[in-house]
């Protein structure tokens, strides 16, 4: 028995979904631990595209699938994807869908300040899907949340809601300058989301302790990656919920004792989503060739993505943060149109060498990239299923990853399609 957890190394975007969806098919139990709807895991099977904002991929291979306490969900959002799994032929019950009673709910003024902050802060924005993600966590964070236990009471909601409006009201129009929300609308609205998800809803940690006794495998999926989380990650420029491994206990109510290893998702370059320091980052023919061979826009919102080359200095500090045990390499097949690969090892600030990510972002910005060099294969790697069949350059290029992490590579994905794997060692079936 194993229960893994997979969390990104870099700042999203690095194939979790695909690598999930894989692993999920020797799981049992398949677990979303922190995030909302503002991640998007994109996975193709038999040529048909999936994309999930909350719901955990494993739900593709018909596993349990579990929404954390740490999630924050937007109940509308929720619905919607499940009537559109449920369209393409795939059940999304409650024998198979668990929603943590202690998870929180995204309301209608989340959205509206996320919103109108971002307005305000005009060309200083954090770059921020206007999901209402942070603005639940704040409340979350001040006791002003409404939880999911709370929802399917309606007593209980009234009463939070009554609190909670008034005062939401007068920051929205008083300090922000938008609209406003009515409470008896919200009422009456969330009240059918309640009354469609009820079912849904139940103590999560006592269930995973219950699939754990009965020797299920757990597969814990992270959203978002370790460099937007709250703490570690490049502060402004991050979500509002820590994405590193040490929160998949956190964010679904299971003890660090039931943890058996860590896989970082890497992609095979770096990419980035909206404003923030980006060492590695290309400006020139090649960021652009990587950004539409790899079709880099972003999942949920659809933002075109900045690319750069591998950076080793950020996936060193995900390993760290992270404790991880395995890697899984995404997108190697991007690269097969370059003559000439670089790879990030260190940074130089102020005419030194550093292997570190400043907190300072100042500091972080002014960092040049130093580079290694090594060719390119220029060939089409997307049919290779063994390892030994890589082009040798391809195999000495992860060879200098592990080398320079000091974490073995257990997965390297060479396509988007789920059987354009190259599996190396499956922490669920040694």
């Amino acid at each position: 028995m194993a229960n893994i957890v997979v969390v990104g190394t870099q700042w999203g975007d690095e194939g979790k979904g695909k690598i999930v969806d894989l692993l999920a098919a020797n799981a049992d139990v398949v677990v979303r631990f922190q995030g909302g709807n503002n991640a998007g895991h994109t996975m193709v099977v038999d040529g048909e595209q999936f994309i999930s904002h909350l719901i955990p991929s494993g739900i593709l291979q018909k596993k349990v699938c579990v929404i954390g306490n740490g999630v924050v969900v937007d109940p509308e959002v929720l619905i919607e994807e499940i009537d559109y799994l449920e369209s393409k032929g795939i059940a999304v019950g409650p024998d198979i869908l668990m929603i943590s009673d202690r998870a929180h709910v995204i309301m209608p003024y989340h959205k509206l300040v996320d919103h109108g902050r971002e307005k305000m802060k005009g060309d200083k924005k954090i770059g921020t899907t206007g999901r209402g993600i942070g603005p639940s966590y704040e409340d979350k964070a001040t006791r002003r949340g409404v939880r999911f236990v709370d929802l399917i009471d309606p007593e209980s909601f009234n009463e939070r809601l009554q609190a909670i409006v008034p005062e939401k009201n007068f920051y929205l129009e008083k300090f922000l300058g938008t609209e406003t929300v009515d409470l008896e609308s919200i009422l009456e609205k969330y009240i059918q989301f309640a009354n469609r998800l009820k079912p849904y809803v139940t103590n999560v940690s006592m269930a995973l302790e219950k699939a754990g006794k009965a020797g299920k495998q757990i597969l814990f999926e992270g959203a978002q990656g370790t460099h937007l989380d709250i703490d570690h990650g490049t502060y402004p420029f991050v979500t509002s919920s820590n994405t590193a491994s040490g929160n998949a206990c956190c964010g679904s109510g299971v003890g660090p004792k039931d943890i058996n290893g860590v896989i970082g998702i890497v992609k095979a370059y770096t990419t980035r989503v909206g404003a923030g320091p980006f060492p590695s980052e290309l400006f020139d023919d090649i960021g652009d060739r990587i950004q539409k061979t790899g079709a880099e826009f972003g999942a949920t919102t659809g933002r075109r993505r900045r690319c750069g080359w591998l950076d080793t200095v950020i996936l060193n500090n995900a390993v760290r943060l992270n404790g991880l045990t395995g890697l899984a390499i995404t997108k190697l097949d991007v690269l097969g149109e370059l003559d000439e690969l670089r790879i990030c090892i260190a940074y130089e600030h102020n005419g030194r060498h550093i292997n570190d990510v400043p907190a300072n972002l100042n500091h972080l910005a002014a960092c040049k990239p130093v580079y290694e060099t090594m060719p390119g294969w220029r060939e089409d790697i997307r049919s290779i299923r063994r390892y030994e069949d890589l082009p040798e350059v391809a195999r000495q290029y992860l060879a200098r990853i592990e080398a320079l992490t000091g974490v073995p590579i257990q997965i390297v994905s060479v396509g988007p399609g789920r059987d354009e794997t190259i599996v190396l060692d499956n922490p669920f079936t040694r």
